[in-house]
């Protein structure tokens, strides 16, 4: 399977309704979605956004708003996939999220973290479900976004510890440990190599 991780119809379905969301609501896109704008590799499930609270307020007025106090965050919920909302001071995706909001740029209409941001978002994520299905699609993620362009080293670095995430530096070490390659996103066994020569520095 090359350049497809869930079922296309379930990533067209959900890519439709983030662009129907867009017209109607001011957010900051994280998760999958985020990274497929920065890569083009692989495409998303599941929506992941930071709102205001007066937008989760217009949300509530369309669609059915569940809240998670457990993990601290609100969800939408189809058939077909979750919408995961998140807001300023009260939810945190390893970085609080109004610290998100004020590091962003705008790709493709969306506003998105910046891709160091981005980068520890995935690293953090990934440390909490990295057994599960989409523990390995945040694995690919976090290649992707390595691969597809430069991480500025210092501030990737700076953020970590910043907000007391430097043990994530021994994930991305272990990621770079345990792959060889990957499919998915046509990264054969040389290129890797390549890549895990260009960042290992990060994870020391």
């Amino acid at each position: 399977m090359k350049n497809q991780f869930w079922h296309s119809q379930l990533e067209d379905l959900s890519f439709r309704t983030l662009q129907n969301l867009k017209r109607e609501f001011d957010f900051v896109l994280v998760g999958g979605w985020a990274v497929y704008f920065y890569t083009k590799s692989l495409k998303s499930r599941d929506i992941d956004i930071i709102v205001r609270p007066e937008v989760l307020s217009q949300l509530k007025q369309k669609f059915e708003v569940a809240k998670n106090e457990q993990l601290r965050k609100y969800e939408i919920k189809t058939a077909e996939f979750d919408i995961d909302i998140y807001l300023p001071y009260y939810s945190s995706l390893g970085i609080p999220a109004e610290d998100i909001l004020k590091k962003t740029i705008i790709l493709e209409g969306f506003r998105v973290p910046e891709r160091e941001i981005l980068l520890i978002l995935k690293i953090f994520v990934f440390s909490k479900r990295k057994d599960s299905l989409k523990g390995q699609k945040d694995k690919i993620d976090i290649i992707s976004l390595l691969y597809n362009d430069s991480i500025n080293k210092e501030k990737f670095l700076n953020t970590l510890k910043k907000y007391n995430l430097l043990y994530l530096k021994k994930e991305l070490r272990n990621i770079f440990k345990e792959t060889v390659e990957v499919e998915e996103i046509n990264l054969n066994q040389k290129k890797f190599a390549d890549l895990k020569k260009k960042y290992l520095n990060l994870t020391e």
